[in-house]
């Protein structure tokens, strides 16, 4: 099958139920995209399909076929962050750091929907964990990204 990753074609030998989680990971190798919990639950895993945020242990390859795939690795322009990366940094909201590729390609796709979003819309809409409990910088960081 073939995955539009990152705006490259890439060939993958998998049958079409894998999860494209795995398939990014194992096939294409880009490894920012994390498995957290394997039900769609955490977020640990969000890509952007056609610009929308989505739970790649959910989606399987064959859905994502044909549709334009966004990992952590492609949301940087050449060697500039994205705006939301950059609040990240700004702002020290990682701690371990494993759930925050999938909340930065959470909060990207929230805020190409809502550019100046709410806390009622980002409490609506980011429903990724970090067991870190970084929440309050999480917060922090979107609204700077957002009047970046």
């Amino acid at each position: 099958m073939q995955l539009n990753v990152n705006g490259k074609s890439h060939e993958v030998d998998v049958e079409p139920t894998t999860p494209l989680l795995w398939a990014i990971r194992e096939q294409i190798g880009l490894t920012g995209t994390k498995y957290g919990c394997g039900i769609a639950q955490c977020g640990a895993c969000t890509v952007h399909i056609d610009g929308a945020a989505a739970r790649a242990c959910a989606i399987t390859v064959s859905a994502a076929a044909g549709k334009r795939i966004t990992t952590i690795e492609g949301l940087a322009s050449g060697k500039a962050l994205h705006k939301v990366q950059k609040a990240w940094v700004d702002h020290d909201v990682p701690q371990c750091g494993y759930c925050q590729a999938g909340m930065i390609m959470a909060v990207a796709a929230l805020l190409r929907a809502k550019p100046k979003p709410t806390d009622a819309d980002i409490d609506a809409t980011i429903t990724n964990i970090c067991r870190c409990g970084t929440f309050q910088q999480v917060r922090e960081a979107i609204h700077a990204a957002a009047k970046a």
